[in-house]
């Protein structure tokens, strides 16, 4: 039997009326009459129409979603979709939340600060005011890579100064943005760094190249720069040893021409511009010859930008 001085908490509370029946929710509306989701202006010339503004931050290259991009009206900026498709109800991620997605790849990517801009485009614009053929024959050779329909890594290589590095970077922001691929630069030295770093910490090598070969798309940039020591051949025939076993893209700009080794002297660091030994020289016999089964090379010739007139 019921205690009468009990009272129901929901009773006792002042102006709140008890639950009524449950409304039937709105019907949804066939996905053919929804709005276009938002989109970048094409003409914006912070993004580029690409909805991505990049900028450089100390050493580091950092995206961001432009402000040209008006709030979505398709999914009222939930980033959920639900309609109806063919009669069925569905729900789903919005076509725009693409852009907040490739924002993050691109973070992901390491791409340094001073390429912040680095496009395919801007280096078509500066092959052409430079009057540089060699450079438009580069373009060429990469666009397979931009068009989709390459399944090989890609080796630039040419003198210093000539925008491989560039190109490279171009390369990788192209696969970001319009393909939302994910990639990852790292510049050799810089990899060398990382590791020797680690094990003055204590911690082995194991995490650095885990990362390096699980990403789909890796751009090396100064393959065969180096001292040529022992371990640093150990490491790059690691790196590229463990990518071939995983099949994975590879691509990487150098300044040695492509071929075997040559058994040719170490250059001198001052006549780098013309070096005598080839890539082979520099990576061993077994990296090159994975090299060579994994990568087309494309060469960058023409003069050395960085001596164009600016302005």
């Amino acid at each position: 039997m019921s205690d009468p001085r009990r009272v129901n908490p929901v009773e006792a509370l002042p102006g709140l009326a008890t639950p009524g029946p449950r409304l039937p929710a709105p019907p949804l509306p066939p996905i053919e009459a929804l709005p276009a989701p938002a989109a970048p202006d094409p003409a914006c010339p912070r993004c580029r129409g690409d909805g991505v503004a990049t900028e450089a931050r100390g050493e580091r290259a950092v995206a961001s979603v432009c402000a040209c991009i008006p709030p979505c009206a398709r999914c009222r900026g939930t980033g959920q979709v639900h309609a109806l498709v063919h009669g069925v109800p569905r729900s789903g991620r919005c076509r725009c939340q693409q852009i907040p997605d490739r924002v993050l790849l691109f973070n992901g990517a390491h791409i340094p600060g001073h390429y912040a801009a680095a496009s395919v485009s801007g280096f078509v614009m500066g092959a052409l005011k430079a009057g540089d053929h060699a450079k438009q024959a580069a373009l060429a050779g990469v666009s397979p890579w931009l068009a989709g329909q390459a399944a090989r890594g890609l080796i630039l290589h040419g003198a210093v100064g000539r925008g491989k590095t560039h190109l490279l970077v171009g390369l990788l922001r192209d696969l970001v943005l319009k393909r939302g691929q994910r990639v990852r630069f790292i510049e050799f030295t810089r990899l060398l760094s990382a590791l020797k770093a680690g094990y003055t910490e204590g911690r082995s090598d194991a995490a650095v190249f885990d990362d390096l070969v699980a990403v789909p798309i890796l751009g090396i940039d100064e393959l065969g720069k180096g001292r040529l020591t022992d371990w640093e051949l150990t490491v790059i025939d690691e790196l590229i040893g463990r990518r071939y076993n995983a099949n994975a893209l590879t691509f990487g700009t150098t300044n040695f021409r492509p071929g075997p080794p040559s058994g040719a002297a170490a250059p001198n660091a001052a006549l780098l511009d013309a070096p005598t030994q080839t890539l082979g020289d520099r990576v061993g016999e077994r990296v090159w010859s994975r090299l060579v089964e994994m990568c087309d090379f494309v060469e960058v010739g023409g003069a050395d930008a960085r001596a164009w007139p600016r302005g």
